[in-house]
């Protein structure tokens, strides 16, 4: 297996990972409230899953 005879620099390295940036999140509405929620979790506002009560609302 091949090895690197030098070490990269850090500001080489961080170069090439300029380009590994995170996407949007996606958002759904939430069909109790009606408010942006992240899917496959409680909604943060009512704390309604899957139409039911899974966490206290705050």
């Amino acid at each position: 297996m091949a090895l690197p005879k030098r070490r990269q620099s850090k500001a080489r390295g961080r170069k090439r990972r300029t380009h590994y940036k995170s996407g949007l999140t996606a958002t759904t509405t939430c069909p109790q409230c009606g408010s942006k929620k992240m899917p496959h979790r409680a909604c943060p506002n009512c704390g309604y899953y899957r139409g039911r009560p899974v966490v206290s609302a705050s």
